[in-house]
């Protein structure tokens, strides 16, 4: 998958700079999230086989996660994607722990509902413009 974008992709797309960055970060992240999820699942295998090495290998996708998780939490009030780096430590922890893996499928599905609801909210004030105009 190419990560530069053609002049047709970038068609509809939102007019900033931003944004059309911000496409091409999200492609090149999900090609590479695709091939490591062909490496890694043999390399879990290996590391599930020495119990030393998988309290390791937990131990610092527990590490790692829980930071991401409360510096996330720690980013919310600020402006940016403080919710969003909270979700993607909810996601590292879930990919080794199944109470992680519950809440964050539910932390997933609320932020897919508020993002519907907040969706819906600006086509309907659109409207509501178009129509005072």
């Amino acid at each position: 998958m190419s990560v530069t974008p053609e002049p047709d992709d970038l068609d509809g797309a939102p007019a900033s700079t931003a944004a059309a960055a911000g496409r091409m970060i999200g492609a090149a992240l999900a090609s590479g999230a695709r091939a490591a999820g062909r490496v890694a699942g043999t390399a879990r295998e290996g590391i599930r086989r020495h119990p030393a090495a998988d309290r390791a290998y937990r131990t610092a996708v527990g590490v790692t996660g829980g930071a991401t998780v409360a510096l996330g939490v720690a980013l919310i009030p600020l402006p940016g994607p403080g919710a969003l780096v909270a979700l993607g430590g909810l996601a590292m922890l879930g990919s080794e722990f199944e109470g992680a893996r519950k809440v964050s499928r539910k932390a997933q599905a609320a932020a897919r509902s508020a993002a519907g609801t907040a969706a819906e909210f600006r086509a309907r004030r659109a409207e509501r413009r178009s129509r005072d105009a």
